[in-house]
């Protein structure tokens, strides 16, 4: 099996696989478990880890360069690699993206839909339970409940930063730092497809009034062509009389 064979076969497992970890996650941190119903949870996502652990053996053995591979994915050696430091592992959640993207079609206006929608939506939760996650139980903490992460999440995310929540330990900064990267770059791609998406439409707009314009003149060519070549047939004909 090819590479990429294998990464088409395996995109809607991961997908799913995802999708479970982070329910799993959710329930987890918003509802503060405790006991056999916190093990549980927990068991879920050490079996999800065990197929994304597996997904990046696969991925390493099929892939042409090891080397070239192994280095260009040095992320998805953390989020394998680290599986205690959760918050990291939620970046296994990018798989949801690339198949969003691929599943909506090709036209810029889908991209720009996929790219607010998806991305925004799917960092703001995310970034929102990362948070949560280190922050609840800290001391003086700031962000205690999913209400305030999510608010903080929406802020930060949008670079508006009002101030009135922020995290107090060093892994919610890092969350924090990750997510402001992750708002800028989603606003450039979402800049930069709606910028693109005018650029076509003024392009087909232009070419639509052109198609419009030549069609009369194309009609009054042929007419003065057809009246010519009536005129010339005259001509020649009264030629020909004076002749005789």
């Amino acid at each position: 099996m090819t590479h990429q064979r294998y990464r088409d076969l395996a995109e809607w497992p991961l997908m799913g696989t995802a999708l479970i970890f982070l329910a799993a996650y959710a329930w987890q941190v918003i509802g503060r478990l405790e006991g056999s119903g916190a093990s549980w949870l927990e068991a879920v996502m050490w079996a999800t880890w065990i197929v994304f652990a597996v997904d990046y053996a696969a991925n390493l053995w099929l892939a042409p360069s090891r080397w070239d591979w192994f280095v260009r994915n040095l992320h998805e050696l953390l989020i394998v690699a680290l599986p205690f430091f959760r918050p990291l592992r939620l970046l296994r959640l990018v798989t949801l993206l690339s198949v969003l993207h691929r599943t909506v079609g090709e036209t810029l206006r889908g991209r720009v839909v996929t790219y607010v929608a998806g991305s925004a939506g799917m960092l703001i939760f995310v970034g929102a339970l990362a948070v949560l996650d280190v922050e609840q139980s800290a001391p003086d903490a700031k962000i205690v409940t999913f209400g305030d992460a999510l608010w903080w999440a929406i802020t930060t995310i949008t670079t508006v930063g009002y101030g009135d929540l922020y995290p107090v330990t060093p892994i919610g900064r890092m969350v924090a730092a990750a997510l402001m990267m992750s708002g800028i770059a989603v606003l450039g791609v979402v800049t930069a497809s709606i910028a693109s998406w005018l650029v076509q439409r003024v392009e087909d707009t232009a070419e639509t009034v052109a198609e419009a314009v030549e069609e009369p003149v194309r009609a009054e060519v042929a007419e003065l062509v057809a009246e010519i070549s009536a005129l010339r047939r005259e001509i020649a004909e009264l030629k020909e009389n004076r002749t005789l």
